[in-house]
């Protein structure tokens, strides 16, 4: 099993900026990617960005050119630093980390809430 511990949420303006970290712990080896999702009441849960342990990124269209995701491999710990923040950006984040062993076996922290007022 896979433990993930998210911080780093809060309240912030429009144009504000916010860094989330995610360490993971437990049995690690192995994991693939790590990643955050964001879900805003009522919506489904969507990708915001990712990142593998040769650190190639993915990002959601909406937050491209604004958010970071890196990650420290020797910390198992991934980090989402978010600038210009929107309103709409407005959501509970959630740390993902993935391994793939044939299937696709999903961890999730349990979630921090961002959100920025206009």
């Amino acid at each position: 099993q896979v433990q993930l511990v998210e911080s780093g949420g809060g309240l912030v303006q429009a144009g504000g900026s916010l860094r989330l970290s995610c360490a993971a712990s437990g049995s690690t080896l192995g994991i693939n990617s790590m990643g955050w999702y964001r879900q805003a009441p009522g919506k489904q849960r969507d990708l915001v960005a990712v990142i593998t342990t040769g650190r190639n990124t993915n990002y959601a269209d909406s937050v491209k050119g604004r958010f970071t995701i890196s990650r420290d491999n020797a910390k198992n710990t991934v980090y989402l630093q978010m600038n210009s923040l929107k309103p709409e950006d407005t959501a509970v984040y959630y740390c993902n980390a993935k391994r793939i062993i044939g299937i696709v076996v999903d961890y999730w922290g349990q979630g921090t809430q961002v959100t920025v007022s206009s």
